[in-house]
């Protein structure tokens, strides 16, 4: 499947900001189950400082703006194809070890909720049991926006047992670690069907399986990622894979708004999220 994206991030400030700097997580690889057709990033009056790939082979672009600034606009937009391989990605690769999958972030330490949760996960190898943790998650936190925001941990998604797809990913990593299964987290986009309530961009989880590498689920939806996904980043959470990220000078008070398209088959999907 051809997926044609563009995604339009926008922060509008209180007062206009002095100087900012943004790490930008925009520009999906070529990989297992995907090939970038083209793609190009553009961020209105800003100086590129540095691109580079980071530990997790993710692809970094740093970029600065300086003066009297009301309004940042970040575009990302391109094509990709992409193949359904029912979320196996393959081997693991990269400067990562293995191991470092199975560590704790602030994002995704284990508790008693996520304790609790996997007393109730069963199956009769690590894949079998990786499909009734998604199905559990998917069951115990329902998909709510609003209700939490990026420094949500999974252990609190957990406790309101409400959330976004940030939360049942985060929730998946710590819930797959605690079961000594590698994981980590994913950030990319999906092309939505008759989904009226979705994030600007899509988050799941990939947990390595021994016998097949890295392979992807997706709580949120209870499936594992096809065709429709394309993924831009990875990492031990959110914060390694976030699609923006930095800082800035200036009076704080900002909005951020969000508008991801996704066009397939000359039909155009909206996503927004403001």
């Amino acid at each position: 499947m051809r997926l044609k994206i563009s995604h339009l991030t926008e922060y509008r400030y209180d007062e206009p900001a002095q100087f900012s700097l943004q790490r930008l997580r925009l520009t999906p690889p070529t990989a297992v189950g995907q090939t970038v057709i083209s793609w190009s990033l553009h961020v209105e009056g800003a100086k590129p400082e540095v691109e580079y790939d980071d530990q997790f082979g993710n692809h970094v672009n740093l970029v600065s703006l300086e003066g009297e600034q009301q309004v940042t606009r970040i575009v990302a937009e391109g094509e990709v194809e992409t193949e359904d391989r029912n979320g196996v990605t393959g081997p693991h690769t990269g400067f990562c070890p293995l191991w470092l999958f199975l560590r704790e972030t602030p994002l995704t330490k284990s508790g008693k909720l996520i304790k609790e949760l996997i007393k109730g996960v069963t199956g009769e190898n690590e894949l079998a049991r990786m499909h009734a943790l998604m199905a559990a998650i998917h069951e115990a936190v329902e998909y709510r926006p609003g209700t939490s925001s990026t420094e949500t941990s999974a252990e609190q998604a957990l406790e309101k047992k409400t959330g976004v797809c940030q939360d049942h990913a985060h929730i998946f990593v710590a819930a797959a670690r605690a079961l000594d299964v590698p994981a980590r987290y994913v950030s990319g986009y999906l092309m939505m069907e008759e989904k009226v309530e979705q994030a600007a961009t899509h988050a799941w989880a990939e947990a390595h399986i021994p016998s097949l590498g890295w392979v992807g689920f997706d709580p949120a939806n209870k499936i594992c990622p096809d065709d429709r996904y394309v993924r831009t980043a990875s990492g031990l959470c959110y914060r390694d894979a976030a699609p923006v990220s930095g800082m800035r000078i200036g009076t704080p008070g900002e909005k951020l708004s969000v508008t991801v398209k996704v066009e397939n088959g000359g039909q155009m999907q909206s996503q927004s999220q403001s």
